[in-house]
């Protein structure tokens, strides 16, 4: 069952009551961007307190420091103007529920949606499946705070990103709803 009639009936009233918002400068208004997991349960402009036109937030995966994302930082810093950075993982993430072996795996044998048992992913289609998924740093993570620690580290020492962009690290809480500081990602992330 498709989606399709419900988000064309959601934009309906979206634009019914979009107002003044088509008026709104390109430049993030508040000049920051955050990278974050594409996680459902995460919801960046609530648990950051944004409004349209805010801040850049950009979405992939465990919320990892991967080229594209830091193609989009770069771009958001250099033609945007953002000033500050915020790499945000986030509890109970999928991308800790398997490896890139496991992953891989998967895909060789189908690329129909897999099952998640209490021993982890296991495939249920029928193939065929394929072998691209080799070529490919999935960039899981097996500890939250050494992953956040890691992005930040890799795009602080990214040669496209200047020294004078803060980039702090955190970890939001899917329980709680707060967001936990990694020190050691703020260090990394620290204007030196």
């Amino acid at each position: 069952m498709s989606v399709l009639n419900e988000v064309l009936d959601a934009n309906n009233k979206y634009v019914e009551s979009f107002g003044e918002k088509g008026k709104l400068a390109l430049p993030p208004a508040r000049q920051f961007a955050i990278l974050t997991c594409m996680d459902a349960r995460l919801d960046p402009a609530k648990y950051a307190g944004l409004s349209e036109g805010d801040a850049h937030v950009i979405r992939n995966a465990g919320g990892r420091a991967s080229d594209d994302a830091i193609r989009s930082l770069v771009i958001s810093y250099k033609l945007l103007g953002t000033k500050e950075w915020f790499v945000i993982h986030h509890s109970n993430c999928g991308m800790e529920f398997f490896t890139d072996e496991v992953i891989r795996g998967l895909l060789s044998k189908s690329l129909e949606t897999a099952a998640l048992g209490a021993e982890g992913f296991y495939d249920v289609g029928s193939g065929p499946g394929s072998n691209q998924g080799t070529y490919i740093d999935w960039l899981t993570i097996a500890d939250q705070a050494v992953s956040v620690t890691d992005d930040v580290e890799r795009i602080r020492q990214h040669p496209l990103v200047p020294k004078n962009i803060p980039i702090y690290g955190y970890i939001y809480d899917v329980a709680t709803g707060k967001l936990i500081e990694v020190k050691t990602a703020t260090r990394a992330g620290e204007v030196k």
